[in-house]
Parts: structure tokens; sequence; C-alpha cells
């Protein structure tokens, strides 16, 4: 399969978890916890389902260019509907466009690792983080608090996924990666959200780890 071919497969994935499946899931979620709970529900089924799977296939993929386009036309078709405001209300929050910046993000860190580094293994980890990890925090704090919030529980839940991923691909660094992923998630500084904050600093940490021994 080239690179177009299996783009387009997990493109079209990626469209039928955003726009078929968690459509279908919001109804049940929303009954029980509510619209915005259900919302923030959907994006972490996103999170993984599109974000996680993609991240995991990437090695499948002959370069980075074909996955990093893909990445950021899937950026685009998230920032259309609120730039139209025309939301696909059933997982987007009119408040801000986190969903827009974990695309963007993927998209970098994959570009960055694989393109200039040549080691896809050091953008794919930070990837894992913020659709994996992040997904675990926002499940345990939406269950605890009911609300989209920071609290160091959710943290815990983090690193108990994050550290595990960090230490199949990448070793020790892997699993230090994983914890610095974890804690840093704690923090926000608007417009600058964990989806940014995230990825960025486990793979600065990565890169820094690279050059101190190899991994």
């Amino acid at each position: 399969m080239s690179d177009i071919e299996l783009a387009l497969v997990l493109g079209v994935w990626v469209l039928f978890v955003a726009v078929v499946l968690t459509r279908w899931t919001y109804g049940p979620l929303s009954r029980r916890f509510g619209h915005m709970r259900a919302v923030y529900f959907n994006r972490k089924i996103i999170h993984v389902l599109a974000g996680g799977v993609v991240a995991v296939l990437v090695p499948f993929f002959s370069s980075w260019v074909v996955p990093t386009a893909a990445a950021l036309a899937i950026a685009l078709f998230l920032y259309i509907p609120h730039k139209m405001g025309r939301l696909l209300w059933w997982f987007q929050d009119p408040d801000n466009m986190y969903e827009v910046s974990f695309a963007v993000m993927w998209a970098v860190v994959v570009a960055l690792s694989w393109g200039v580094l040549g080691d896809w293994r050091l953008g794919v980890v930070p990837a894992l983080f913020m659709a994996v990890g992040d997904s675990a925090t926002g499940v345990v704090r939406n269950l605890l608090f009911k609300r989209r919030t920071k609290h160091w529980a959710g943290n815990i839940a983090m690193a108990a996924v994050s550290v595990p991923i960090g230490w199949y691909y990448l070793g020790v660094a892997g699993a230090l990666a994983g914890l610095l992923a974890s804690a840093v998630e704690r923090f926000e500084f608007p417009p600058i959200d964990d989806n940014v904050i995230v990825p960025a600093t486990s793979f600065l940490f990565l890169l820094l780890a690279r050059t101190a021994f190899p991994l």
C-alpha cells in the first residue's frame, strides 16, 4: 500500500470517528452526563481512536510527508466549523479550538522527528502522550469532578498510561518523558493549551536525551 493509499484509508477512519461514531456516542453520553461532559468524553474518544491509532501506524508510511500533510488537512477541517460558526456540536467547544491545536501539534512533532531528525519515535511518543495519556486524564477528571478541570488525580492516571508507552518505544528516556508530560499537563497558559505543552515538552526532553545517549 502506498503512502497516499494508507493516508486515504486512515483519513476515512478519522472522519468516521469524528463525524459518525462520536455523533452516535453523544446521545447516550449526553443523557447520562449532560451536553458539555458528553462533548469532552467524545473529544477523548477522538484523541484515542483517531490521533492515537494513526500515531501507532506512522511507521507504516515510507516518509513523514504524507502523514504530516494529512494531519494539517485534518486541522483545517476542524478549524473551518469554528471560523464559519457551524460547530460539530457533539465534540467541538465554542470556547476553544483545542482539537485544532491537537492536529497541528501532531503534524509538527512527526515532521520534526522524522523529517528533520530521522527518528519517527521522537514524534510518535509525544503524539501518543497527547492522544492516549491525556485522554486518561480527561476521563478521570470528568468522572470525578463532572467538568473540565485540572487536578493531580488526572495526572496520575496520565502517568499510568504514558510511562509504559514511553518505555515501550524508547526505554528509560521514554518513560521519563512520559512522567514529564504527565506533570506539565497540569498547567495551561491560554491560549496555549495542554495539546501544545504536552507534546512540545516531551519532544524537547527526548531531543535532549538523544544528544546525551543513544535511544
